[in-house]
């Protein structure tokens, strides 16, 4: 498993991880490609994904902040690759870059029925 920044390319692929995870909150507006490439380009440094040997994005992770504290959103990772431990190494991979920029407060949002 490689962990690694995220960028638009990933777009496609992202989305339909997204897609294929129950319980996870999408909108038209913030979740089109548009809406993802300004998140990214305002945090470039902060979102990941995680990929198997053959390429395929099994995981991502996304956070951005306002300087002071950061917010995690739409982490996800495919059903069938959970319980390995990719989640962790995703959470651990943005945190590191969020200490990194002098970032130490961090919140996740989650929705009651994820």
């Amino acid at each position: 498993m490689h962990i690694r920044i995220m960028t638009i390319e990933d777009y496609e692929e992202v989305y339909a991880l997204w897609k294929a995870t129950e319980g996870m909150g999408l909108n038209e507006m913030d979740d089109s490609r548009e809406g993802i490439a300004t998140f990214l380009a305002r945090n470039p440094d902060t979102c990941f994904v995680a990929e198997e040997e053959s390429k395929k994005i099994v995981g991502v992770i996304m956070a951005g902040n306002d300087g002071r504290r950061a917010y995690i959103y739409h982490t996800a990772v495919l059903a069938e690759y959970r319980g390995k431990g990719i989640g962790s190494a995703l959470l651990s991979a943005c945190t590191d870059a969020l200490t990194a920029q002098g970032i130490h407060k961090v919140a996740l949002l989650v929705f009651a029925n994820n």
